[in-house]
């Protein structure tokens, strides 16, 4: 475990996001290259140097504010981060991920399928294959709809959707079997009691997607699959989007974040990195020191913290930062 300590505005956040950018090939606060390199510079780059399961590996991420972000590992040039990401696997908590439990269904299905390419990288293109099925039947419900097909343009898309999501269906349940355990005892040590992880939402059949055609054309879209279920987080017996309060869904965004880290630890012989900022700030006292149980040994995890009291454990590594300086 290694701890950074600091100063508001010192930067430690900053190392979190280059730590990220250079095991990931992109940044969790932002898309735009732009916005991640030096005001006033035309260009910002990453370089990791460090072992995955006893092998060598290094990483060069160049970003530029005029052209596509450059990304290399061992020396090759990466055309996809994709590759990046499956030979690495960086996991990371900020005080804006409450958006996993609070935000719309969509960004919880949008990081349940995050955490299946990690868990079954084979699957990790699934969500992508399933969601231009449906971009072609919504294509082919819209055409019949002005007028200028038939409806038999879209029943070969209806078979492709149905098989597709049944799958993704399927991949989903398997994850979330896999995390709901680990998260239910992880948040029951953090204080969180009796919470759940469930998916919420049945496997679309052709049949089904056939009858709601009518509706469907309708409407220009397709109305049923698992583009639309979501994933529900609760404790207590309480939904946490709707009835839990800010620090309820802080502590279970973190022990979802913790859960996977556990579980690909058992499915792995590397240990995905964890970066854990502002982890400290809200937590009081029973809950830092549960927290500094769980991940105290693991040299993967870096905790940031404006004072190295914050965390109740002896890291491995203390780095104090302050600005243009780590020591």
């Amino acid at each position: 475990m290694v701890l950074l300590h600091g100063p508001n505005g010192a930067g430690k956040t900053n190392l979190l996001e280059a730590l990220h950018v250079g095991t990931q090939g992109f940044s969790p606060r932002s898309r735009a290259d732009a916005q991640l390199i030096r005001f006033g510079a035309d260009a910002g780059r990453v370089v990791l140097r460090g072992t995955t399961a006893a092998t060598a590996v290094e990483t060069d991420v160049l970003l530029s504010s005029r052209e596509p972000r450059r990304v290399r590992l061992n020396g090759e040039r990466l055309t996809s981060t994709e590759r990046l990401r499956h030979e690495l696997t960086t996991l990371v908590f900020t005080p804006d991920r409450l958006a996993v439990v609070k935000g719309a269904p969509g960004i919880r299905r949008a990081y349940l399928d995050r955490s299946v390419g990690r868990l079954a990288p084979a699957k990790a293109a699934l969500a992508v294959e399933y969601a231009a099925a449906v971009g072609q039947r919504n294509a082919a419900l819209r055409r019949v709809r002005a007028g200028i097909s038939s409806r038999e343009v879209v029943r070969p898309w209806t078979g492709r959707v149905a098989e597709l999501g049944a799958e993704l269906v399927a991949t989903r349940l398997t994850a979330v079997a896999l995390l709901a355990p680990v998260f239910a005892a992880i948040a029951e040590e953090l204080g969180l009691e009796r919470a759940s992880l469930e998916y919420a939402g049945a496997p679309p059949t052709a049949d089904e997607l056939e009858a709601r055609l009518d509706a469907d054309l309708d409407r220009g879209v397709t109305g049923a699959g698992p583009h639309l279920h979501d994933v529900h987080i609760a404790a207590g017996g309480r939904e946490l989007r709707a009835y839990g309060s800010q620090g309820e869904q802080r502590l279970a965004v973190l022990a979802l974040v913790l859960a996977e880290a556990q579980v690909l630890r058992g499915r792995s012989d590397s240990t995905p990195l964890l970066l854990l900022d502002d982890v400290l700030s809200e937590l009081d006292g029973d809950r830092r020191r549960a927290l500094a149980r769980m991940i105290s040994g693991n040299g993967q995890t870096i905790v940031t913290a404006t004072a190295a009291a914050a965390l109740p454990a002896e890291p491995d590594l203390a780095l104090s930062v302050s600005p243009g300086e780590v020591r």
